[in-house]
């Protein structure tokens, strides 16, 4: 009896937020997808009905975690559903910042790392395989509208893709947008240090010889797409956008003329202009890595210290926590949430 009052106890602790604090859901599951040889993490967020017991999401020694209840009930209603796509290097939960942000506009996320191309598992020549990444994507939402527990609270008729970097290359696949890998090389060998090349041709990696990179990977559920300084811009096929979704929302952190900063405006790859119906907006001061979650206060030392990159240093007069809340009201308005 002691025992049972005992841990009663402890649950409370544990499990009840303060009034005002409604942490968004949270919860993971493997993916089986065919095209994979092991099942993806996936992990979904979501708005809670009530709650269950705090834990922090993608706690690590560079960035803050992010709250969430484990395994609430959803809240009632049919939700928006974001698919949502990291970076090359990243991962699902690093970046939960954005998904709490969009849980607590109304939607639901779902996420996957993806494979060959996440934190500690990273390869140019499988990061380049644009059809799999996507195929991670399609793949968890088949997964996710057959869940029982999930399916009845999803409005299908308002399913978009978003991603950053990478990934918002991943979100314009799926918005029908098609890449051509000759032009992707082209590219790399008249301006190598580019943003989307250095680490590809460190792998010794040729755009052309991988098919991935040029598939088809439109998915006919999305109606929306969101990308955030997105990769290999400049090599769009042209008869691909015809036929893209018109609802896509282009986000440039920092401005065009910022040394590295990834352009899709007129001075870059200019695929604002050529998607006539695409929402332009640029966010500045910020950087590439402005991106990234909000950083431990001893990260910089240890990012130099292993001689990694700066990617917790921002530009001057960059503040990281506003430009994630204005990321957040930009994505949102993006998906008309």
């Amino acid at each position: 009896m002691k025992r049972s009052v005992l841990l009663t106890a402890l649950a409370a602790v544990h499990a009840l937020p303060a009034a005002a604090e409604m942490l968004p859901g949270y919860d993971r599951f493997d993916l089986i997808a065919a095209h994979r040889a092991r099942p993806v993490a996936a992990s979904i967020w979501y708005p809670a009905a009530g709650p269950t017991y705090r834990t922090p999401v993608g706690d690590g020694p560079i960035f803050a975690p992010t709250p969430a209840f484990v395994g609430p009930a959803v809240a009632d209603g049919r939700h928006p559903l974001v698919i949502l796509s990291h970076g090359s290097g990243g991962n699902a939960d690093s970046i939960g910042w954005l998904s709490a942000g969009l849980v607590a506009e109304g939607a639901i996320v779902l996420a996957v790392d993806h494979p060959g191309s996440t934190s500690g598992d990273s390869s140019p020549r499988r990061s380049v395989d644009l059809a799999a990444r996507a195929g991670d994507l399609s793949a968890a939402l088949d997964h996710l509208l057959a869940d029982p527990d999930f399916a009845p609270f999803v409005d299908t008729g308002r399913i978009a893709a978003v991603g950053f970097s990478l990934g918002g290359t991943t979100a314009l696949g799926l918005a029908g947008l098609r890449f051509d890998g000759a032009v992707q090389d082209a590219d790399c060998t008249t301006g190598p240090d580019a943003a989307d090349c250095v680490f590809f041709l460190r792998g010794g990696v040729t755009f052309a010889d991988h098919p991935g990179f040029s598939a088809e990977t439109r998915d006919a559920r999305v109606t929306r797409s969101v990308a955030i300084d997105p990769g290999f811009t400049g090599a769009v096929l042209a008869e691909s956008l015809p036929g893209a979704i018109p609802d896509v929302t282009l986000i440039n952190l920092g401005t065009a003329t910022r040394l590295g900063a990834v352009d899709v405006g007129p001075e870059g790859s200019d695929l604002a202009g050529r998607l006539p119906a695409a929402t332009y907006v640029e966010i500045a001061p910020a950087s590439h890595f402005t991106f990234l979650g909000l950083c431990k206060a001893d990260a910089e030392d240890i990012l130099a210290e292993e001689g990694d990159d700066p990617i917790c240093t921002d530009p001057e007069g960059a503040d990281r926590a506003e430009v994630h809340a204005r990321l957040v009201e930009s994505v949102a308005a993006g998906l008309g949430l």
